[in-house]
């Protein structure tokens, strides 16, 4: 079962190197089949040329640039258009994932055969490295209500760090989310489209170089835009969009 993984960049120079070392090393060390699919934002500084550079010492790393509109929901999209993998999991560009979790999922999914493996970093085993408070406080208070409401026990749905079976995306398209939203628009349309899940614990700290890309002043409505879509699908589609095989 081949993996593909996306990482959307923009502006990652200082992130960019070390993060897909260090996750060619663990997914070669485990001999998986791969490969890494960096979806350039048209960022403005060196990342570009970085990644170029890093073909030299990491041959699965295909090196794409979104063509436009920008943002990280787009990003992402374009590299969920162009994988090549049976499976694909989404990561972030500053190491903010471990890798070696990614081999958790996989061999996961692997085993199991689930449609999804999704990561917690809130239950038990999973851990979390410099998290602002403020985000945190939103995060838990946000993933919380949108859990309770829907009826599901998973609830870290708004992180981005994600496997998904290449049936199982082409099963949630076409997609809503041109901004940080999408992660919660895969998850949510998988678990209301009864595709199968499990969830593990997954560690995640903050960057160490860079800034975020994520606004949450900008980014509530988007978010409570899809809920809502979400929410309607679940409760009064009739199962039109449900898993059918």
């Amino acid at each position: 079962m081949k993996l593909s993984v996306v990482i959307p960049a923009y502006n990652e120079e200082g992130s960019i190197a070390e993060t897909l070392s260090t996750l060619f090393d663990a997914l070669q060390k485990e001999a998986i089949e791969h490969e890494i699919v960096v979806v350039n934002d048209n960022s403005k500084d060196n990342t570009l040329s970085i990644l170029e550079d890093l073909k030299a010492t990491i041959p699965t790393l295909v090196v794409l640039t979104n063509p436009g509109p920008n943002g990280f929901g787009f990003a992402v999209r374009y590299g969920l258009d162009n994988f090549s993998g049976d499976c694909v999991a989404i990561m972030m560009a500053d190491l903010s994932d471990d890798p070696a979790d990614l081999v958790k999922f996989y061999f996961t999914m692997r085993a199991h055969n689930f449609d999804c493996v999704f990561g917690n970093r809130w239950m038990k085993g999973g851990k979390v490295y410099d998290y602002p408070q403020p985000k945190k406080f939103i995060n838990r208070m946000v993933n919380n209500m949108i859990s309770w409401s829907l009826g599901i026990r998973y609830n870290d749905l708004t992180n981005a760090f994600k496997l998904y079976k290449k049936e199982t995306i082409n099963g949630l398209k076409p997609f809503l989310s041109p901004h940080f939203n999408l992660t919660l628009e895969l998850p949510l349309k998988a678990i209301v489209r009864n595709y199968s899940y499990t969830y593990l614990p997954n560690s995640w700290r903050n960057r160490k170089a860079g800034e975020s890309k994520l606004k949450i002043r900008e980014m509530g409505s988007r978010y409570f835009f899809i809920y809502l879509y979400c929410l309607i699908e679940k409760f009064f589609s009739r199962g039109d969009f449900k898993k059918s095989w």
